[in-house]
């Protein structure tokens, strides 16, 4: 991914799951990488790991649904590497319940973590972007957001607000030189992944497996299969991909309803 060579990268969410493996691809494809959550321990592991390995690699605990936090974030990157080339706003919470089990507390969480967190990593991301006259934002949505997953109904609307979201964002602010993308991951192997099965009957490998044979490609993914897609549409050679959703789920949407 030679493309993201010095490349100033900031990924919300940074430090697990999806957002871990976005972090160390683009940083060991030669990108200066600002990792940003809320896991502190974790996010200074990691930034310390990669620079280690002789990669350029900071971490910042970002609060995604604090204006404050993200002001302060994108500041920091700019500070310290002095643009602003990519974002990647992947930072989001799972929730598993019908919407006549939901807390309002557990309905904020998820829209003001998925959706105000995006909206706020827009908001102090594009006027730096603007004023350089390039940028991409990536945004990590899902295919919650197109199949009605039991169980999934605020989720999945705050990730469906997220492919509107990108769309007005497209016609507002690509003519200054700003692309917006979305990444739709299906059925992915990460921590939260495996919380969400916490409850069932059967352990996680034996639900894993059966999930698994459902996926058209016999598989289901990795954190890596969205990273170097993440990584493709923040590069220069991605600069007519601009305004849609790339499905990342081995054929998910693909399957019939029985």
């Amino acid at each position: 991914m030679n493309d993201l060579k010095d490349k100033v990268i900031v990924v919300t969410g940074g430090t697990s799951g999806i957002g871990e493996a976005c972090t160390e691809l683009f940083a060991r494809s030669g990108a200066k990488v600002l990792a940003a959550s809320i896991q502190d321990a974790e996010g200074r592991a990691l930034a310390e790991r990669l620079t280690a390995e002789g990669h350029q690699c900071v971490f910042q605990r970002t609060d995604v649904s604090s204006e404050d936090d993200v002001r302060s974030m994108i500041a920091a990157a700019v500070d310290r590497f002095g643009r602003l080339d990519a974002v990647h706003a992947n930072a989001g919470v799972l929730r598993n319940q019908k919407i006549t089990d939901i807390t309002l507390d557990e309905f904020h969480l998820l829209v003001n973590v998925n959706l105000l967190g995006a909206v706020l990593t827009a908001k102090h991301a594009i006027p730096v972007m603007e004023k350089q006259g390039k940028g991409v934002i990536v945004f990590t949505t899902s295919v919650a957001a197109d199949i009605g997953f039991p169980g999934h109904a605020v989720y999945g609307a705050s990730k469906a607000a997220l492919v509107a979201l990108i769309r007005s964002l497209t016609t507002d602010h690509s003519p200054h030189g700003v692309r917006f993308v979305g990444v739709s991951p299906g059925t992915i192997d990460t921590p939260m992944l495996a919380a969400s099965c916490a409850g069932f009957s059967k352990p996680k490998d034996e639900l894993y497996a059966e999930v698994a044979k459902k996926i058209p490609v016999q598989r289901m993914g990795r954190p890596e299969d969205v990273a170097r897609a993440v990584a493709f549409l923040m590069s220069d050679a991605a600069g007519f991909i601009n305004g849609c959703v790339v499905p990342i789920e081995g054929g998910t949407l693909c399957l019939p309803p029985w």
